[in-house]
């Protein structure tokens, strides 16, 4: 890409910013699956050849693999991340009408799981630091409001201090769902993300740090008996074929084809999130912009999913970022309580961190496969931005 130059007002600075940056998307997936199509057409091959499409030896081993490198007992597939919130919420025994809480700042996932299984959402606040769920305000939720469920979300590739919050949650009898859908291999005093909880939920989706050529989901957990239900309910309910004697039960089911790909690609987790977590490094090193606030970049708990910024000019520097050829996304613009499919049946939630968080959040480019030129590219355009409505 040619240069760009971006100029400030008559009285500021002036920047001449040469441009490297060839990025399609903040994750930019042909990059990223590129260099292992020979292995991935393999699995694919073996696939077809077996014959055997759905719950085969591909499913199994995968399973049995994803466990291992979680640090859990069972592993139980399914269709998507959704779809494993809810089947582990139904797993838990979960009814309608009852209380679930989490977060609002995490894309609407946990709620519409929570929607799914009949069950009514309740928020706490996040940390304006760490935009995780805020300990304090989590507090106030299980002893006022006595939720039956709590889904803790390790948003943008941070895990949650979970030693504090399972504490929290077992001093109220409440079970913990960790929704690890963003922190494939995170890990914390040397657990990894998902073996904290009562059951630990994964979604397979291609932007994710393990991501398949389609959807995909898993649950975790050390439970026999949570295992066994969660297997019943992914096909149906079924006790035995053709027998359905679990409740809620739905088909969501982990294809043999999608189980062989993210075999393949486990190997590769942890350098992946290694080259993830040295990029961020680099962001918040480089990013001195004063009115950007960058993400801390952190230890083996951050693997990097998404690098996210605050800013209170978000969309003069989205549009800044566009006309050097750089991408970026926000996640998330609209707590779930503002949502228009939730009126009526979630109002009158006013909660400060989240609300202001979802108006400053930024995500900049990050996967592998990025160069270090192109993100001091990036870096350098965040640095030469320059608010105009505020000149």
């Amino acid at each position: 890409m040619g240069a760009r130059r971006a100029r400030g007002s008559v009285a500021g600075p002036t920047w001449e910013t040469e441009m490297t940056v060839s990025i399609k998307a903040v994750n930019d997936l042909g990059r990223h699956v590129g260099p292992l199509r020979a292995e991935l057409e393999e699995a694919v091959r073996e696939v077809i050849a077996s014959g055997w499409f759905v719950l085969g030896r591909q499913v199994t081993a995968f399973e049995d693999a994803f466990a291992a490198y979680c640090g859990t007992e069972f592993c139980v597939s399914v269709a998507n991340g959704t779809d494993a919130l809810e089947l582990a919420l139904k797993a838990l025994g979960i009814s309608s009408g009852e209380r679930v809480a989490t977060v609002a700042n995490a894309g609407m996932y946990s709620t519409t799981a929570i929607l799914a299984a009949g069950a009514r959402p309740v928020y706490a606040d996040i940390d304006p630091k760490t935009l995780l769920i805020d300990p304090e305000s989590l507090y106030a939720v299980l002893a006022q409001q006595r939720p039956a469920a709590l889904i803790v979300t390790h948003l943008y590739g941070r895990m949650v201090d979970m030693p504090m919050i399972v504490e929290m949650a077992r001093a109220h009898d409440v079970p913990v769902i960790e929704d690890c859908a963003q922190a494939h291999g995170a890990l914390l005093a040397g657990r990894r993300s998902g073996a904290w909880g009562d059951l630990g939920c994964f979604s397979f989706y291609p932007t994710k740090n393990l991501g398949a050529l389609g959807d995909g989901g898993a649950v975790v957990t050390a439970s026999v008996a949570l295992a066994e239900r969660l297997r019943g309910l992914r096909q149906y309910g079924w006790g035995s074929k053709y027998r359905a004697d679990l409740p809620g039960g739905r088909n969501s089911r982990l294809d043999e084809l999608q189980a062989a790909l993210l075999a393949r690609m486990l190997p590769y987790l942890d350098g992946w999130n290694a080259r993830r977590r040295a990029i961020a490094v680099a962001y918040s090193a480089g990013i001195i912009h004063p009115r950007v606030r960058s993400s801390a970049s952190g230890g083996e708990d951050y693997v990097a999913h998404l690098y996210v910024v605050r800013c209170d000019g978000r969309e003069a520097l989205r549009t800044f970022l566009a006309e050097a050829g750089i991408p970026s996304e926000v996640h998330y613009p609209l707590p779930d309580y503002r949502q228009l499919s939730l009126a009526g049946v979630v109002d009158g939630v006013e909660l400060g961190a989240t609300d202001l968080a979802c108006n400053e959040v930024l995500t900049l480019p990050c996967f592998p496969e990025m160069t270090d030129e192109e993100v001091a590219a990036i870096i350098e355009r965040v640095n030469a931005w320059r608010v105009q409505c505020c000149l």
